[in-house]
């Protein structure tokens, strides 16, 4: 067991003083229901949000709340965890009861679970200090990628709509054509003053963003 902590440690470039805490970290439910990770992960939640929060208002010092909202969305959740976790190869040092040892369908979200516990368990062992160095240097890289954020056709229009209007665009759906396993939907968009705009996509959200899309495109926006 102390062989799979070292390993780990030499991996997150951190070396914890209390083993033990380690351990807690890498302890699935399964494996221990009443020592397991369940409460460093809701730390580990909490202390990440703080650290991102604050990189993040700090890179972008001049950016809308909204935009950085956004930002923030994507560097925390459980998607992003899974990847980190994936990277360091986590599910390999996590203890799991053998209920859950073959379950593939919720691999994903017990590595990400941990990867938060881990968190928390650096910042408990090492402090403010210790667990801002580590989650800087494995989110880097979704960090570099936020830089570049694509605000969606349809979140674009309500801004205007709104700033402009103090009013909602308003879509109304229209008939669906096609065959069942391919649909195509209609959707008709528009904002005071604007022409009544139709969007088709592949469901109603595909066809509300291409409909705003265009009239986006129109308005010169």
């Amino acid at each position: 067991m102390e062989k799979k902590f070292k390993e780990l440690e030499k991996i997150i470039k951190y070396n914890f003083k209390k083993s033990f805490i380690l351990e807690k970290a890498l302890t699935h439910k399964s494996f221990n229901n009443i020592i397991n990770n369940e409460k460093l992960e809701f730390l580990g939640d909490r202390v990440l949000g703080l650290v991102i929060s604050e990189k993040l208002l700090e890179k972008y010092p001049d950016e809308k709340e909204g935009i950085i909202d956004k930002k923030y969305a994507n560097l925390v959740n459980k998607k992003t965890c899974s990847l980190i976790a994936k990277k360091i190869n986590l599910k390999k040092f996590i203890l799991l009861g053998s209920s859950h040892k073959k379950l593939e369908r919720s691999a994903d979200k017990i590595s990400s679970d941990c990867l938060e516990a881990i968190v928390g368990a650096i910042y408990l062992d090492g402090g403010l200090k210790s667990v801002e160095k580590f989650i800087l240097s494995f989110w880097e890289e979704y960090l570099l990628k936020s830089a570049v954020t694509l605000i969606d056709s349809k979140t674009k229009l309500q801004e205007f709509s709104l700033k402009k209007f103090k009013e909602l665009p308003t879509y109304v759906s229209l008939k669906k054509t096609g065959p069942q396993h391919k649909p195509l939907f209609k959707t008709e968009v528009q904002i005071p003053n604007s022409k009544k705009i139709i969007g088709v996509g592949s469901s109603k959200k595909n066809a509300q963003q291409n409909a705003a899309a265009k009239l986006l495109k129109i308005l010169n926006i």
